[in-house]
């Protein structure tokens, strides 16, 4: 009776350490997503996994777990013998943005107005008012994150295993040049938050009636309302030739 005492114990705490573990790992997770995204972390900077780990109270397998899962959605970049380092950001990497940002954004919203469920329209209204409440009275930082969750929840609506990971991929670098968008320094800069707020919830109208044309028209708008004001801060000469617009699907008659 006492083994299996004793056996039971260590079942239940070897299960607590799996869990504390696993807890630990997502907070990990999540912190480093938050502060890439809001530039807490500088595109390109190394990061050190010994003050990770010390941190976190992480040994450097679960660690490596966790870095190996954010280099899968573009946020850091792996090097052998060199360490973890933030994805950078260059000329390069940016045109390319520019180019492929209309066009994936047009496609997840025409693929979400086909593929929504009910639960998630709920659970976009939901991210939406998270969103509005962000623009009222929250920091540059909650503004950027609550519109990165509402795109988001877009990319899991389209539910295309080919199309999803660019699109991730894409939302880290809007999040990370946009944080400027989220910081209006006069009154016309504040519309144009106004409009992204009202363009969303059109965004939400246009995916519940499952109305694709309509998305992609949506799409094109949103992303050239952001793209102004990206473009004062971030785009290099000449680049304005090669921008990019969303493509449309066909009208049917």
């Amino acid at each position: 009776m006492q083994i299996v005492f004793y056996l039971l114990l260590k079942i239940a705490l070897e299960r607590q350490m799996t869990d504390t573990g696993k807890a630990r790992k997502i907070k990990l997770f999540q912190e480093l997503k938050t502060d890439i995204l809001t530039l807490g972390l500088q595109p390109g900077a190394d990061l050190d996994e010994a003050s990770l780990s010390e941190r976190h109270g992480l040994s450097r397998t679960p660690l490596r777990e966790v870095l190996r899962e954010l280099a899968g959605e573009g946020y850091v970049e792996l090097r052998d013998n060199r360490g973890a380092r933030v994805s950078d950001m260059s000329f390069t990497t940016l045109r390319e943005f520019f180019q492929a940002a209309p066009m994936i954004y047009g496609a997840i919203l025409q693929l979400a107005a086909l593929n929504r469920t009910q639960a998630q329209i709920d659970e976009l209204k939901s991210a939406q008012n998270d969103f509005v409440s962000a623009l009222r009275k929250g920091s540059v930082a909650e503004r950027t994150l609550a519109n990165n969750r509402f795109h988001e929840l877009t990319g899991e609506m389209a539910g295309n295993v080919y199309l999803l990971p660019s699109f991730k991929r894409l939302l880290i670098d809007h999040a990370r040049i946009g944080m400027t968008f989220y910081r209006p320094m006069n009154n016309e800069m504040a519309d144009k938050l106004s409009e992204a707020s009202l363009q969303h919830d059109a965004i939400i109208s246009a995916i519940e009636a499952m109305d694709d044309q309509q998305a992609v028209e949506l799409a094109e708008k949103h992303w050239n309302l952001s793209r102004g004001q990206i473009e004062l801060f971030v785009t290099p000469s000449g680049i304005e030739a090669s921008l990019g617009s969303v493509s449309r699907p066909p009208k049917t008659a």
